[in-house]
């Protein structure tokens, strides 16, 4: 199959089969981010979609979700998808979910009823850059919506039927604003109740503008107690049911995973362990390696 440049996903696609539908990124300008930084965003030609998934139709027998790539399709017409959702179903029929990147400024150019007609041709399970709930981070972090957008939007997502998974960033607010960035989140998780939660720390790569802020002491990171304390508050303020909190990227403290409520306490017991298990660094900063890993 096609594929144009660096192909992203999320972990939890790793069984889906991949289609590209955009390349780059139709924001890009996230401060934080470096992954489209040299890629023009374009929509795929609608004959080479079809073309790809002519090739895929050999695992029409097996294929039950698809995973539209690159960097955010969802900013595509509404027309577009349904008219790619249509191909898919031709050609891979047993297919249940066709999930992808969308942001927040995507979402709110579709109607309500556009919604309803994606979710019907079974798109599904959008992940999404929410990252905060706190609108100073999200115009420093140059986001480009306030938390009152992404609860419009993601309440729209909700009434259409449409489950949508969460990216939350720690540390987005810098040291010493932890617990007010969590309080805000959880506001904000609470009340549009996504399936999924995906949380990392903040972290930055050479070529995006909260390097060089780190680097010059604009912004000063948190240190592992407060990457800790801010994790615990998140978690505990959270009272959603059923929602899966995927936590094993290698830029947290403490790695975990479970389901929100079941597994909530256990999580909880797991952040107060580990205040135990590294109190000698507790007020230093992370070392990072490779996609943020803390070393």
């Amino acid at each position: 199959m096609h594929f144009t440049g660096l192909t992203y996903r999320p972990p939890f696609e790793a069984h889906s089969l991949l289609l590209q539908a955009t390349t780059g990124c139709s924001h890009n300008r996230c401060a934080f981010c470096t992954m489209y930084r040299d890629v023009p965003f374009r929509a795929e030609p609608i004959e080479q979609v079809e073309e790809d998934l002519r090739e895929a139709s050999v695992y029409k027998d097996i294929v039950t979700r698809v995973f539209l790539e690159n960097g955010d399709p969802f900013a595509l017409s509404a027309d577009w998808l349904k008219e790619i959702a249509g191909l898919i179903h031709r050609h891979l029929p047993n297919t249940e979910t066709i999930a992808m990147y969308a942001s927040i400024k995507n979402i709110m150019t579709k109607t309500d009823r556009d919604l309803t007609e994606l979710r019907q041709l079974g798109i599904n399970e959008l992940n999404i850059g929410v990252e905060s709930g706190l609108d100073s981070v999200l115009a420093a972090m140059n986001k480009g919506y306030t938390a009152a957008e992404a609860r419009e939007a993601l309440l729209h997502l909700q009434s259409a039927g449409m489950d949508w998974g969460a990216n939350i960033i720690f540390g987005a607010a810098g040291s010493g604003h932890g617990r007010e960035n969590a309080e805000a989140t959880a506001s904000l998780l609470n009340d549009t109740k996504p399936y999924l939660i995906f949380t990392g720390t903040i972290h930055a790569d050479k070529g995006c503008s909260l390097y060089e802020d780190m680097q010059s002491g604009h912004f000063t990171e948190s240190t592992i107690r407060e990457y800790l304390e801010e994790q615990r508050k998140l978690l505990s303020m959270l009272t959603l049911e059923n929602c899966f909190w995927f936590g094993l990227h290698p830029s947290n403290v403490v790695p975990m995973q479970g389901w929100l409520g079941r597994d909530r306490d256990e999580m909880l017991r797991e952040i107060d362990k580990a205040f135990l298990r590294v109190a000698p660094v507790l007020g230093t900063r992370p070392r990072r390696g490779g996609e943020g890993a803390i070393l």
